[in-house]
């Protein structure tokens, strides 16, 4: 999931680019135009410490060319390795979020820094921060269905590690249903959790508002679904939740096939 969100973000924010930045490189007529385009260049071919070499020299001969700090910090993203503790990868993700932030600092609604700096919190644990970044990005750009859909998984991923410790605690096996004992666990539960399960199921709408066939978006209705049954105080709440998880389950399953049957 991690390494997918990193390409997720890059892969929105090349889009976002001006062409003449991605053909050319971008920073026409300035000093900086001929390390700019070598450095796109090594960026496109994989070669990202190259690509790093030329675009530092770039950012020095002209600090306010957009698109060298964007690829600037992209080619120190692609070199960052999501979970590893290292001090040369923390140093990756330190520079990498140094050239978003001085696009953002100019130009505070670029989308291609928001949509880089909110995978890069993502992918370095720092979930709040990211949920910060991913709003801003949706605020600028209401269409951005990825964001909202990462807003959902981080809302599972926060709501998810309560549950499942309590689940543990309570002597209930991973194939136990729920919901979660004993009922002063789970009331506890429902004031922490159900708002955010919630959240997530909006943002999984806002998501299949914009593209209704989004399958990965159904696939984490799903587990918000069957997270939220979790916390039901009835067994007539909990199966309906239940069956809620099994509709967008299946929904999953006929997206997919729907779409290879399109297929050529």
């Amino acid at each position: 999931m991690a390494c997918r969100l990193i390409g997720l973000a890059l892969g929105i924010w090349c889009c976002l680019l001006p062409v003449e930045a991605q053909v050319n490189g971008g920073c026409a007529g300035s000093p900086a135009a001929s390390e700019m385009t070598l450095g796109v260049q090594a960026f496109k071919h994989a070669n990202y410490a190259q690509a790093v070499m030329h675009l530092r020299a770039a950012v020095a001969l002209d600090g306010v060319c957009t698109a060298a700090r964007l690829f600037l910090g992209a080619a120190y993203l692609q070199q960052f390795v999501p979970g590893a503790d290292s001090p040369d990868n923390l140093r990756m993700a330190a520079s990498a979020r140094e050239q978003f932030a001085a696009v953002l600092e100019k130009e505070p609604d670029n989308q291609s820094a928001l949509a880089s700096m909110a995978s890069l919190s993502f992918n370095m644990n720092k979930l709040d921060e990211a949920v910060t970044w991913y709003k801003r990005l949706v605020e600028v750009n209401p269409g951005n269905k990825e964001a909202y859909y990462t807003l959902a998984v981080i809302a599972w991923t926060q709501a998810q590690a309560p549950i499942s410790k309590a689940r543990e605690r309570s002597g209930m096996k991973p194939d136990d249903p729920g919901p979660v004992k004993p009922d002063a666990v789970r009331e506890e539960l429902r004031g922490k959790c159900l708002a955010q399960i919630q959240e997530g199921l909006d943002d999984i709408d806002r998501a299949l508002e914009i593209d209704a066939e989004y399958g990965d978006a159904m696939a984490y209705a799903n587990l918000l679904w069957r997270l939220k049954a979790e916390l039901e105080e009835s067994a007539d709440a909990y199966q309906f939740d239940n069956d809620q998880a099994n509709t967008w389950f299946q929904r999953v399953i006929d997206t997919r096939k729907a779409r290879a049957q399109r297929e050529p």
